[in-house]
């Protein structure tokens, strides 16, 4: 593969610029790998198509290991195994593994490589979880933890989560979402959700959703109707619903603070229930 390249380079006496090419193929291997483990698995990918030379460069375990997190053999159960290290990032990206005793949920985004991660309910501050009237914990085959919590009827509705950024994968633009299940759902057609994703200590980013699908909801007379900017759940490819709560860029620069997710509706006073939670996931967002 040839690729032009501009060479600003002034000859002696005579001020000229020349322009040349420079054949890929024709260097090393190693220092192909190395060109390409600067970019991304979606890059890389793409540059696998162009020639057999940037093929055989693109399946190097050295060049899939740079796109895998650092300390990542400590993530992988020993009872996994994987030819290369290619198939093990893919298995990270499809194939989320829990961590910290099952509290947690990690996967890699398969286009950027980024950190991703779902807090269980189990790793979260929610108000009255402890007590059988109001929340109930149980185990459904089609969540990702050992058990969710079935919202039995609560006036208060209160749900507060941190992780460390530490956590997460620097320069990135991350989103969080509040994942949820509307089985026999009532009362949250009343009032929006108030929902927050901020550095801990700072206001934040701010939405509000209603958790009552839309096509479900019934509107009281004194109700205001909802603004362009409330929300409704959205299905997910995994058949449970979501929510935005918020959005946070991890510049990298502070390693020993907290990001914090909140879903808050204790205004109305109404008793709701009907849900079934299964966490907060933040997820990072990869630019078309």
């Amino acid at each position: 593969m040839k690729t032009e390249v501009s060479e600003m380079e002034e000859r002696k006496g005579k001020g000229e610029v020349m322009s040349g090419t420079l054949d890929l193929s024709a260097l090393p291997l190693e220092c192909i790998t190395l060109i390409i483990s600067f970019t991304s698995p979606r890059d890389a990918c793409r540059l696998s198509l162009v020639s057999t030379a940037l093929n055989s460069a693109t399946e190097s375990d050295a060049v899939w290991e740079s796109f895998l997190p650092s300390q990542f053999q400590a993530l992988i159960p020993s009872s996994l195994s994987f030819s290369s290290k290619k198939q093990l990032y893919l298995s990270l990206c499809e194939n989320p593994l829990l961590i910290e005793a099952g509290r947690k949920s990690f996967w890699l985004d398969r286009v950027s490589g980024k950190k991703c991660y779902m807090l269980s309910l189990r790793d979260l501050s929610i108000i009255w979880s402890d007590t059988p009237d109001y929340w109930r914990w149980v185990s459904i085959p089609e969540a990702r933890f050992d058990q969710v919590a079935e919202l039995l009827s609560v006036c208060w509705f209160k749900i507060r989560g941190k992780i460390s950024i530490s956590m997460l994968s620097p320069m990135t633009h991350y989103k969080a979402y509040l994942v949820f299940q509307a089985n026999k759902d009532y009362g949250f057609n009343y009032y929006p959700v108030n929902l927050s994703v901020g550095v801990v200590g700072t206001e934040g980013s701010k939405r509000s959703a209603y958790l009552q699908p839309k096509k479900e909801r019934r509107i009281r007379e004194e109700q205001p109707t909802p603004g362009d900017d409330v929300q409704f759940p959205k299905a997910r490819v995994d058949r449970w619903l979501e929510v935005e709560m918020g959005e946070f860029f991890n510049e990298g620069c502070v390693d020993d603070g907290e990001l914090e997710m909140s879903a808050v509706e204790i205004e109305g006073c109404n008793w709701r229930g009907g849900l079934i939670l299964q966490g907060i996931e933040i997820r990072a967002i990869t630019p078309n």
